[in-house]
């Protein structure tokens, strides 16, 4: 499938606490991340010949639980492909990967190029929910012609790989599986349980897992990870405050309206509602 001089970009969005972790792994040990690439891709690993990760900084606002986007951005052979991590289901998911393949390929044609010069792209996701109505964990999309199934372009493609669909016994020959396992791993014990079947290549990710998450590094992102939550609660809290502060208020001025309109004296509405003297004077211009 990676034949050529084409470009690779990969995304990581929306995952638990070991996001920044998987980020940092594969900037700091990118021949994981080729292994990884071309497990996903069906290819054989001696077949990229060009890997540059282009996007190697992780910026502190994307630190977040929620909302959180994190990218590698590839170049290998070439061929261009975003792979997401998502762990909920937010609604529209096979819109937003069309939408990332849309940005990704539209924006990669150079000035005075022609259209045949376009990369090859390719999305790529790995989710923990389900999205479709089968057996299969992976699924592979592109355009075909509906009655004939022939194929418009190779240079739109869409992986998905749903994470609740893999099998229980997961053989150490299936790399593959091996490696979405890993992603499926909530906790240190799955990851022993992992490295314990004794494949090198996992063992070397699970082991340099360890080493980035003992790292004062990681320790410094987890810092700010957890600064951008507390702002996000204290955001929201504030928000919700204001909210009903600006209620209170509301139904303060319609009592003071309808005191008004009894030609209460504006002492008397000041004392009942707690108003000022000028915000009640204020209504009368709207009774």
């Amino acid at each position: 499938m990676v034949n050529g001089d084409r470009y690779i970009s990969i995304r990581f969005s929306s995952w638990h606490k070991m996001v920044a972790v998987i980020k940092m792994l594969f900037v700091r040990y990118p021949e994981l991340l080729k292994e990884l690439v071309a497990e996903l891709l069906g290819i054989s690993l001696g077949s990229i010949e060009k890997f540059l990760i282009r996007n190697p900084e992780m910026p502190p606002e994307n630190l977040g639980d929620k909302f959180c986007r994190l990218d590698i951005n590839m170049t290998v052979n070439g061929q261009q492909v975003d792979l997401e991590v998502q762990v909920s289901n937010e609604g529209d998911y096979p819109e937003r990967v069309m939408y990332y393949w849309a940005r990704g390929f539209s924006s990669a044609l150079l000035s005075g190029q022609g259209y045949s010069e376009l990369p090859r792209t390719i999305v790529i996701s790995i989710i923990d929910f389900v999205q479709f109505a089968c057996g299969e964990y992976h699924s592979f999309f592109q355009p075909l012609e509906v009655t004939r199934h022939t194929l418009l372009s190779d240079k739109m493609g869409f992986h998905f790989f749903e994470l609740p669909k893999l099998p229980d016994d997961i053989s150490q020959e299936n790399m593959l599986l091996l490696w979405l396992s890993l992603f499926k791993a909530d906790t240190e014990e799955e990851l022993e349980k992992i490295k314990g079947m004794e494949v090198p290549v996992m063992s070397q990710a699970i082991n340099a897992y360890y080493t980035i998450t003992d790292s004062s590094e990681f320790r410094e992102k987890e810092r700010l990870r957890a600064k951008a939550r507390h702002d996000e609660a204290q955001a929201l809290y504030h928000a919700r405050r204001e909210a009903r502060r600006e209620g209170k208020q509301e139904e303060k001025y319609e009592i003071a309206k309808k005191l008004l309109k009894r030609n209460r004296p504006v002492d008397e509405i000041v004392e009942d509602t707690g108003l000022t003297y000028e915000e009640v004077e204020s209504l009368r211009v709207t009774v």
